[in-house]
């Protein structure tokens, strides 16, 4: 677990750096629940970043143009790295997305203290991922609350059956199955629909991790209302036309 353990130890390490924002953020529009609710039709939230520790440098854009590109393309939301040790990421280009589009940001990082989640709302965020695998019940309950209280829908990213349960125990949660084992690294598209399908069809749902093409989705009709895509949009020459042909 050493890459997980390093990140979320430089995570830890950054909340303590922070300091709570003055002043608290009404952003407008819907909340990033309800601009994904809807099994009907898949909802992709597009990723930017520009580097992981599986795939090391992924590609250099530029941050407003590309997620401009992902709203006029019509991704339901748009989801952006923080993380600087292993993504490459910063709150700075939190704040820039949120001024950049209009459709809910989501802040994608190790989030482990609740200081994190005012920093996300202070900056624009309308959602904040809570990743079960690195937190004890009593911090991902507490980090769900923080959440709620700062206007923010907490995607709270589950691996197996026993995440899903208890992420299933929350309320006002969207519930997303990574199909990466953190541990590992490893990817196998087939976790997010045998996982999905214990979840109640009421309840809000993503898929994350390893969807690069149209084909790759197709088992997700029916129980996902979303789909997370990073690193296939941010290598694609035609990004525009992927989000349209997943989202059919």
């Amino acid at each position: 677990m050493g890459v997980l353990d390093d990140l979320v130890a430089s995570a830890r390490a950054r909340a303590r750096r922070l300091r709570p924002p003055e002043h608290s953020v009404t952003i407008p529009g819907d909340s990033l629940a309800s601009a994904l609710r809807g099994k009907e039709e898949l909802s992709v939230i597009a990723e930017f970043k520009r580097a992981s520790p599986s795939e090391g440098e992924i590609a250099a854009r530029n941050l407003e143009e590309q997620v401009a590109l992902y709203e006029d393309a019509g991704a339901a939301a748009v989801s952006v790295l923080t993380d600087p040790s292993g993504f490459k990421g910063s709150y700075d280009d939190l704040a820039r997305a949120a001024c950049a589009v209009s459709i809910p940001i989501l802040m994608k990082d190790f989030v482990v203290d609740p200081v994190q989640v005012r920093h996300a709302a202070s900056l624009g965020a309308r959602g904040v991922l809570l990743i079960v695998r690195c937190l004890s019940k009593a911090q991902l309950r507490e980090l769900a609350c923080a959440s709620r209280e700062n206007g923010l829908t907490a995607l709270v990213e589950c691996h197996d059956e026993a995440q899903v349960e208890l992420a299933i125990s929350l309320d006002d949660v969207v519930i997303g199955v990574n199909n990466r084992d953190l541990d590992t690294l490893d990817v196998d598209i087939g976790v997010a629909p045998r996982l999905l399908a214990r979840v109640p069809p009421d309840r809000v749902t993503v898929a994350e991790s390893g969807y690069a093409t149209e084909t790759d989705v197709r088992n997700l009709h029916g129980l996902a209302d979303a789909v997370l895509v990073g690193t296939a949009l941010m290598r694609c020459s035609a990004p525009r036309e992927l989000i349209e042909a997943m989202r059919r």
